[in-house]
């Protein structure tokens, strides 16, 4: 659940990004992630964690300990070129289906290549095996890299504007 409420926090801070990165007068700015259903603001997270409460902020890193091994799984996949060019090319399909013969062809790789990163966007839950060398991505895996690539490469933006 946590995975699900970053991915729309970010989505959620980039659409909204333009009300947060302003400087009033000297003040520093307070940025704050925004998670908006329907128009109401459903949850929000400052930040800075000066701007958190101390005992909430603590609660907030003893929950999301739950989630590290999840969150690690998540984070070493999509920490390497080879693995986000197999997600992009997975995502540009149609079907969200690409053959191992195909990532080998487009991706310029050798067989243990193909199979070493697969299994890794596997285990992290992005992509599933479907058929005899047929990879998909999973159901988890289509809006997560989306959200995450897109949200990334805009706060990175943003992040070098300030």
């Amino acid at each position: 659940m946590f995975s699900f409420y970053v991915c729309y926090f970010i989505v959620t801070f980039i659409l909204l990004n333009s009300n947060y990165l302003m400087v009033i007068k000297g003040e520093t700015m307070k940025l704050k992630l925004q998670l908006i259903g329907n128009g109401k603001v459903l949850f929000e997270i400052p930040l800075s964690s000066n701007d958190w409460p101390r005992d909430q902020l603590e609660d907030e890193f003893v929950s999301m300990e739950d989630e590290f091994q999840r969150l690690s799984k998540i984070f070493t996949a999509l920490s390497n070129q080879t693995r986000l060019l197999m997600m992009k090319q997975l995502m540009e399909k149609e079907d969200h289906i690409v053959n191992f013969t195909d990532f080998m062809r487009d991706l310029d790789l050798n067989p243990k290549l193909v199979i070493d990163n697969a299994r890794k966007l596997s285990e992290s839950g992005l992509v599933e095996k479907v058929g005899r060398g047929r990879y998909r991505c999973s159901e988890f895996g289509e809006p997560s890299f989306m959200m995450m690539s897109l949200a990334m490469r805009h706060l990175l933006k943003i992040l070098d504007e300030l």
